[in-house]
């Protein structure tokens, strides 16, 4: 029995129709938003709801069955660790909405796909690789917000106090800066004075209106520098790194997979080639006998 629920667990065609329906669970989700689909088709709705979910109970069965007499050995794998919380979820008396939520989140489970597409496989695993080299990455560029926050909020708060009233509004504002996004308005405010620019409607905020066209400029022109052209770029190049990184790796295990079977292949020569030496020897004894039976009569 578990044999047999050993094949089918590991057969590409349960993965895929376990993928198919994880996906049509997703989609399940989404219709559930739309109160009109809800009111025409609630009941239709539910019974595939309690279908899904039956599928997703088979399947924990079927995963741990597998084991055979150790079926504790499925929760060995934090997939199915996964899985079995969001079932179990499913059944508790929890509200309604939150368990469609949950049970949503089982759609990353589809990420496991990424083993069948060497190409993606390749990617993901450079960004894994990358994530210690990112963190230095980031804990500069916050170093960076932060000093030009600060720099922002003491210099640029009262000339512009909706943008740079407080720290964690000026590196709000900074980051908006960071991505270019109307960059150069937050620029122009402090070029010009509040007054000149920008207020439009929000007079009253501006009761301190102070133009600053050398150092404004020369504030934001070389914060987005730093903060855009250079360090951000960073990320893409730990992202190069990594991926060249990943693809030396998948060569190298390409490689010694390559070997491998060459060697097992080597092997079975061999051992075929001795087995067939001994079966031409046995021929060789039996022909012998059969002359010696033939002389003697």
């Amino acid at each position: 029995m578990a044999e047999t629920l050993r094949t089918i667990a590991d057969s590409v065609s349960f993965q895929r129709f376990i993928t198919i329906v994880i996906l049509l669970a997703g989609v399940l989700v989404g219709a559930q938003t739309y109160p009109d689909i809800v009111a025409r088709y609630g009941g239709m709705l539910h019974a595939l709801d309690l279908l899904i979910l039956g599928v997703f109970v088979a399947e924990v069965v079927v995963r741990m069955g597998a084991h055979g007499s150790k079926p504790w050995r499925y929760f060995l794998d934090p997939w199915n660790v996964f899985d079995f919380a969001i079932v179990v979820a499913c059944f508790l008396p929890l509200d309604s909405q939150f368990v469609v939520v949950l049970r949503l989140v089982r759609i990353l489970r589809t990420l496991k796909l990424v083993r069948a597409l060497p190409k993606l496989q390749i990617i993901v695993g450079a960004l894994i690789n990358s994530i210690p080299s990112m963190g230095y990455v980031s804990l500069l560029l916050f170093m960076l917000f932060y000093l030009y926050g600060v720099t922002a909020t003491f210099v640029f708060g009262g000339n512009d106090p909706i943008h740079f009233g407080t720290l964690q509004i000026s590196i709000l504002s900074l980051f908006r800066a960071a991505t270019l996004e109307d960059w150069t308005d937050l620029m122009y405010i402090q070029m010009f004075g509040c007054q000149n620019y920008g207020y439009g409607g929000n007079e009253a905020l501006c009761t301190a209106s102070n133009a600053m066209p050398v150092f404004g400029a020369l504030f934001f022109v070389s914060f987005v520098l730093f903060a855009t052209m250079i360090v951000l770029n960073l990320f893409v190049a730990v992202m190069m790194n990594g991926i060249t990184e990943a693809t030396q790796e998948s060569d190298d295990e390409r490689r010694d997979a390559r070997g491998s079977t060459d060697l097992a292949l080597h092997e079975e020569m061999e051992q075929l080639s001795e087995q067939l030496g001994a079966i031409q020897e046995q021929l060789r004894r039996l022909q012998r006998l059969a002359e010696r039976g033939a002389a003697a009569k």
